[in-house]
């Protein structure tokens, strides 16, 4: 468990390229509708943390959610949603909920990388072009313990595989 608060179970969850890309100007680059289920099947009922960036990004705050937005800006507001301005604040607005999901952009999973327990990713099998990248995930401090490999349904997808990890305890 992470240091921050050994009774949650802090979970990155992303969707990122082979080159660890998220994203380009705020968007994501492929749609993958199972994705996006499994997305909503894993988080819902749970509080989600992002970047402010990734807020603005979404049409509205995700609902059956508790909506979290880290940001610098003192003065930024959203609609349904809770604002931190450090990591430690965004974990303590999760209150008592046991498992609490990161959910971007590239710097706030990078932010949260050492404090996480858990990555979800889904690794999509294609190289892209983009602005927002996955932090690496290191071999020595994270295990691969399920790997499950998704074939596209369409044309306008790709492959993909469902990556669970979780952190390599060292004591």
């Amino acid at each position: 468990m992470n240091d921050v608060n050994s009774s949650k179970e802090i979970i990155l969850i992303a969707a990122a390229a082979e080159n660890n890309v998220l994203g380009k100007d705020n968007k994501l680059i492929w749609h993958i509708s199972e994705d996006l289920k499994r997305f909503k099947r894993l988080t819902e009922g749970h509080s989600i943390i992002m970047g402010r960036k990734t807020f603005e990004s979404m049409p509205k705050a995700l609902p059956r959610r508790k909506n979290i937005i880290l940001t610098r800006n003192k003065e930024y507001k959203a609609e349904n949603a809770l604002i931190a301005h450090t990591a430690e604040e965004a974990l303590a607005l999760v209150g008592d909920d046991p498992t609490p999901f990161i959910i971007g952009g590239g710097e706030i999973y990078s932010l949260f990388l050492s404090k996480a327990d858990t990555i979800e990713l889904t690794r999509v099998h294609k190289s892209f072009e983009g602005d927002a990248f996955f932090p690496k995930i290191k071999s020595n401090e994270w295990e691969l313990i399920s790997s499950e490999k998704n074939k596209s349904n369409d044309d306008k997808t790709f492959s993909y595989s469902y990556l669970t990890f979780k952190k390599i305890d060292k004591t």
